[in-house]
């Protein structure tokens, strides 16, 4: 049930609900290149608490003057489980530690140098990644990830045709040049001639 509200969220199928939380995360963030984190979430929870008291004692004060039913305004809200049962918190904490163990063993293998051309990828990745770090901190990326996040899966679904048509063919190229380079990491050499027995001389 999250995760299809994630996605309901994602794919602005509530485009007033998608709004809020779009906007309510993005100036959040931008909030923090100027305040610390415990100001925004002190000012945020500040902001929510004079809303939901303020609607709390309104429906009460219509209560007492005989103009409401007496209904707690957040009663939907408050009748919400949100409770795992403890196969389904089983379930979701074997699959945390399989993607923790399996992050760790990458790791291991990428650092320890387990297979040499994807190390030096790594490496090659880190490299580039230096040089982000000069043009943005953290902040402004995770900034980026919220907005491609809210705008790059709705993109994708719009025009799926053509950007998987354009993908294909950057991977047919990086698949040619991955496998050249392979090639010549294992001693060079031409691709094998696929003909049985080897290419053979032109009779005359």
């Amino acid at each position: 049930l999250a995760s299809l509200n994630l996605m309901d969220l994602i794919y602005w199928k509530d485009t007033e609900r998608t709004g809020v939380v779009f906007t309510g995360l993005v100036v959040g963030l931008l909030s923090l290149f100027q305040l610390s984190i415990i100001t925004v979430v002190s000012t945020i929870s500040l902001g929510v608490m004079c809303f939901t008291v303020s609607v709390r004692l309104y429906y009460k004060i219509l209560q007492v003057l005989n103009m409401g039913d007496g209904v707690h305004p957040f009663k939907a809200y408050l009748d919400l489980d949100i409770s795992f049962s403890g196969e389904l918190a089983d379930q979701y904490t074997q699959k945390t530690i399989v993607t923790i163990v399996s992050a760790a063993n990458s790791l291991k293998n990428l650092f320890l140098v387990g297979n040499l051309f994807d190390s030096l990828k790594l490496l090659a990745l880190m490299y580039l990644v230096t040089f982000l770090g000069d043009l943005c901190n953290g902040l402004t990326l995770l900034i980026i990830a919220v907005i491609t996040l809210f705008s790059l899966p709705l993109f994708y679904r719009q025009h799926q045709a053509k950007v998987d048509s354009f993908f294909a063919g950057i991977q047919a190229k990086i698949d040619n040049v991955m496998d050249i380079l392979h090639r010549i990491a294992q001693g060079g050499g031409p691709t094998p001639d696929p003909t049985p027995g080897g290419a053979k001389p032109k009779t005359q």
